[in-house]
């Protein structure tokens, strides 16, 4: 556990100097040796399910650690949404991730607010008993017209494109949802933890942003 949170860190610390420019890309070969010695480490642990632990922890990393240090990458070599700190010399725009978390957070709050008032139609109940077509609709909707009112204010890409964000993090947002709550199904619990009290844990106030920054990112990339 702490080894993975360890290591999460290191990758998010190396992500941004790599993403600024401090330091080359070839950096992240650095990362080897750490993954090494989580491996290692197993064999003084004595646990009498070694693989099952190396299984939780690099889960963990892939799972988390992975898209969150997308973030740098995002807000580095784009211009866009001035910042409150002058950068003179690098080119920083927080548009991009500032954009993805209002239209996450409307998408989230339309799916509630349309779920309780007009939900009828389970969309996967085996998984997750509350979430309905007509929640997904509504957040889908919902995503999409503040991406299209706020696009000329957050910059970096087109009215259209930021359009087609809110598509993809409303869809994609909605999966990591019920993979989070797929996995707390299968270890039996109701929280992921109690870092954040009253949210249900960290990871299930940023399952939503684990599957869909991803994929945002790469939309981004290729056609922004």
């Amino acid at each position: 556990m702490v080894s993975g949170i360890i290591a999460g860190t290191i990758i998010y610390i190396v992500s941004t100097l790599i993403a600024s420019g401090s330091i080359p890309v070839i950096s992240f070969l650095a990362l080897t040796p750490i993954l090494i010695i989580i491996t290692i480490a197993e064999l003084y642990r004595k646990q009498t399910q070694p693989f099952d632990s190396l299984a939780h922890t690099f889960f963990a990393i892939v799972y988390t650690a992975l898209p969150f240090s997308m973030f740098p990458f995002a807000a580095f070599l784009h211009s866009g949404l001035n910042t409150i700190l002058p950068h003179e010399s690098t080119i920083f725009s927080p548009g991009i991730i500032i954009g993805f978390f209002i239209i996450l957070w409307v998408n989230d709050t339309g799916a509630y607010l349309a779920g309780t008032s007009f939900g009828k139609h389970k969309l996967m109940p085996r998984i997750s008993p509350g979430k309905t077509w007509e929640g997904c609709l509504g957040g889908f909707v919902a995503a999409a017209v503040i991406a299209w009112v706020l696009s000329d204010w957050l910059g970096v890409i087109s009215t259209v494109q930021w359009i087609i964000v809110s598509f993809i993090i409303s869809i994609a947002g909605t999966y990591g949802d019920l993979i989070e709550s797929m996995l707390k199904r299968s270890m039996d619990v109701k929280d992921s933890g109690t870092v954040l009290p009253g949210h249900g844990g960290f990871l299930d106030r940023f399952d939503s942003t684990i599957i869909s920054f991803p994929l945002v990112y790469l939309f981004i990339t290729v056609f922004g």
